[in-house]
């Protein structure tokens, strides 16, 4: 009969044989799956870090427009007389937020002038060093 000489499939004829290979590409895969990780996480840090490059950037121009708007608004008002202001400010604000942790610090106005000194000292030194490396 027609049906008695149908041939077998071909996985029949020819079983199919383990894969040899397959460790290796698994392990292949394996390894570009970490390094997509590891780029993504790169890329994420750089991002973060621009934002915070941005941040900077837009308080320290915001500073520059606050000194410079004061100092032509109030008479006899220096630009070294804003930045003390805007420094002491800054304090509270530290002051406002560390409180709120339940932590003491000494605040007398011999602490905040020592304070406001050794700022001051830091930013003229930076500065410095900016402007011999900008040389």
């Amino acid at each position: 009969s027609p049906a008695s000489k149908k041939k077998p499939p071909i996985n029949e004829i020819n079983p199919p044989r383990p894969q040899r290979g397959a460790p290796s590409h698994k392990a292949e895969a394996d390894k570009v799956q970490q390094i997509k990780a590891a780029e993504a996480e790169a890329e994420a840090r750089y991002l973060s870090g621009l934002g915070v490059a941005r941040q900077r950037k837009a308080i320290v121009q915001g500073l520059q427009a606050s000194v410079s708007e004061f100092s032509e608004e109030v008479a006899g008002a220096t630009p070294k007389d804003v930045m003390d202001i805007l420094l002491l400010s800054q304090y509270f604000d530290t002051l406002t937020t560390v409180g709120a942790n339940n932590i003491i610090l000494e605040h007398d106005p011999a602490t905040v002038a020592n304070l406001q000194q050794q700022v001051g000292q830091s930013f003229l030194k930076t500065q410095g060093t900016a402007g011999s490396l900008l040389s």
